[in-house]
C-alpha cells in the first residue's frame, strides 16, 4: 500500500510541475510574439480570481447540482457510523454526510479541506454494496477529502484555465498584427511559427495533464482507502459492483462526472478516450488494489 501511495504521489508531483512548465513557456512565448510581457501575470491572475467562487462555494454548488439531501442518524444510522469511525481513522473531523435518492449505485467528495468536507452517497450504493464494500467506498471518499484533492484540483484547473487563455490571446495576437512586432524585432518566422503551434497544442496538453492528475488521484484515494479500512478487497468488489451497474446517475453530468468513485457518464473503450478519461480504468484499479 505504501509503495503505491509513494508512487502515485510523485508522479502527481511531476505532473504539476510539467504544467507550469507548460505555462512558463506559453508565457514567454507570448511575449516574444507580442511584445508583452506583462499579459502572463494578468493572464494568471484572471484565471485565479475566475477560480476562487468555485473554490469557496464548489461544495454548496455541487450538492444543489446533486440534488442531495442531509443524511440523518435516524435513517441511515450505518452509513453515519461508518462516517464517523472511518473519519476518526483517518485523522480528520468528520464530513458532512448527505444522501443522493438515485438508485444508480455511486458516491462523491466535496470540499476545500476536511473542515468543510462533504460526503454523498446514492441510495442505489447504500442497497447494492455490502458492509465491508460501501466501508471501502467511504474510505476511498475520505483520502480524497484528507489529501486535500479538492484544493489541488482547484490549482490545477488554475492552470488549465491560464494556458487556455494565453492560448486563445496568442491566436488573436496573430489576427490582430501582432506578430509584425516579431519580425520587426528580427524574430523571424521561426518563433512565429513555434508560437502557432503552441496555442493550438497547449490547451490539448493541458487538458491532457488535467485528466491525468485526476486519474492519479484516483489511483491514490484508492491505495490510501484501502490502507483505511486494512481491506483492499472490499473497494476493489464495490468498484466493480459500481462498474457492472447498467442504470444511469440521472443527476450527474459532465462538469460532476470527475468527483465521483466511478465516472457516472459511461465511457466507450478505447486508448485514444482513455487519454481523455477522468478516470483511471476500472479494471486497473481493481487490479492494483488486489495486488496490495
Amino acid at each position: 500500500m505504501y509503495e503505491h501511495i509513494s508512487s502515485n504521489l510523485w508522479r502527481s508531483r511531476v505532473l504539476i510541475v510539467l504544467f507550469v512548465a507548460i505555462l512558463a513557456g506559453m508565457g514567454y512565448l507570448f511575449a516574444e510574439v507580442t511584445g508583452y510581457p506583462e499579459i502572463l501575470p494578468l493572464a494568471v491572475v484572471f484565471a485565479i480570481l475566475s477560480a476562487i467562487g468555485s473554490y469557496y462555494y464548489s461544495d454548496k454548488i455541487v450538492i444543489a447540482m446533486s440534488r442531495a439531501r442531509p443524511a440523518t442518524r435516524e435513517e441511515y444510522a450505518h452509513l453515519v457510523n461508518s462516517v464517523e469511525g472511518l473519519a476518526l481513522a483517518a485523522g480528520i473531523p468528520v464530513p458532512r454526510i448527505y444522501v443522493i435518492d438515485d438508485t444508480a449505485p455511486n458516491a462523491f467528495a466535496t470540499g476545500r479541506d476536511p473542515k468543510h468536507a462533504v460526503i454523498a452517497i446514492t441510495t442505489g450504493l447504500l442497497q447494492k454494496l455490502n458492509r465491508v464494500e460501501l466501508e471501502g467506498v467511504i474510505a476511498h471518499e475520505m483520502a480524497h477529502v484528507k489529501d486535500y484533492d479538492i484544493r489541488l484540483m482547484t490549482l490545477v484547473a488554475v492552470l488549465a484555465g491560464t494556458v487556455v487563455l494565453l492560448s486563445d490571446w496568442m491566436m488573436r495576437s496573430f489576427w490582430w498584427g501582432g506578430g509584425r512586432r516579431q519580425r520587426q524585432n528580427g524574430g523571424g518566422l521561426i518563433v512565429l511559427l513555434i508560437a502557432l503551434i503552441a496555442a493550438i497544442l497547449a490547451p490539448i496538453v493541458a487538458t491532457l495533464i488535467q485528466l491525468a492528475i485526476s486519474r492519479r488521484r484516483e489511483f491514490l484515494a484508492d491505495a490510501q482507502g484501502a490502507m483505511l479500512t486494512r481491506y483492499p478487497e472490499g473497494l476493489a468488489s464495490a468498484l466493480e459492483k459500481i462498474a457492472a451497474d447498467t442504470e444511469p446517475l440521472e443527476v450527474a453530468n459532465k462538469a460532476t462526472a470527475h468527483m465521483y468513485i466511478v465516472n457516472p457518464l459511461k465511457d466507450i473503450g478505447g486508448t485514444l478516450n482513455s487519454l481523455f478519461s477522468t478516470h483511471p480504468p476500472i479494471e486497473e484499479r481493481v487490479r492494483r488494489l488486489r495486488e496490495m
